[in-house]
């Protein structure tokens, strides 16, 4: 039997909203460009960096860039 109470982000696929955002915070942008860009409020765009790196249990912008590269979401 195995202990699903233990998840890896692999396990839990992103969605295309949480990859844009990703793909954002990777460029570089603030929130508030964030929310810019998706056209929602800032809130918002806070709301899915929070659920984003939650979900992935990454705690920092530099580790959120190392997964983007890692799983091919950022252009060379």
């Amino acid at each position: 039997m195995t202990d699903r109470s233990t998840t890896t982000a692999t396990d839990m696929p992103l969605t295309p909203r949480q990859k844009q955002v990703l793909i954002l915070i990777a460029d570089g942008k603030s929130t508030k460009e964030i929310a810019r860009d998706l056209g929602v409020s800032f809130k918002t765009a806070a709301a899915h960096r929070t659920n984003l790196m939650q979900k992935l249990n990454i705690h920092n912008l530099a580790h959120l860039v190392r997964y983007a590269i890692r799983n091919g979401l950022l252009d060379p």
